[in-house]
């Protein structure tokens, strides 16, 4: 990993806590496991100050394209649940690949587990568009 390990923003840290904290009530294998994995991830995370992060890092709202071994190419923006739509490119943060490229830089190669089964894949881009979460609307 680029910077050695997960890169959150401070407030966004605190909103995935929040997701994070109802990971034991999804019924869904696939998603408990990687919200399980993202937990642990959390747990030598480095938290910045808005100011501080690098534009190369995955947070809400970052545009990412990702590419994985076996050929496939998928860009998306990821978001918080409620803004989730699949069909217009914009996925959850609390699905399997949002909670795998959460706190990743562009360049950074990564193994994650899907339905399918485990993926390498390798984060081509990241995009910012810097739209302020108000996490006590969430």
């Amino acid at each position: 990993m680029k910077y050695g390990g997960l890169v959150i923003e401070k407030k966004e840290y605190v909103l995935l806590k929040r997701f994070m904290n109802l990971s034991g009530y999804y019924k869904d294998e696939t998603l408990r496991k990687s919200v399980e994995k993202l937990v642990g991830e959390l747990e030598s995370a480095q938290i910045y100050d808005e100011a501080e992060m690098p534009e190369d890092v995955i947070r809400f709202n970052s545009t990412i394209t990702i590419v994985s071994e076996n050929g496939w190419q998928k860009k998306f923006k990821l978001v918080v649940p409620t803004e989730s739509d699949v069909n217009s490119g914009r996925i959850s943060i609390l699905t399997p690949m949002g909670a795998a490229v959460i706190g990743y830089a562009q360049g950074d190669a990564l193994i994650w587990d899907f339905p399918a089964g485990e993926q390498r894949m390798l984060i081509e881009l990241v995009e910012q568009e810097h739209k302020y979460i108000d996490i006590n609307s969430i």
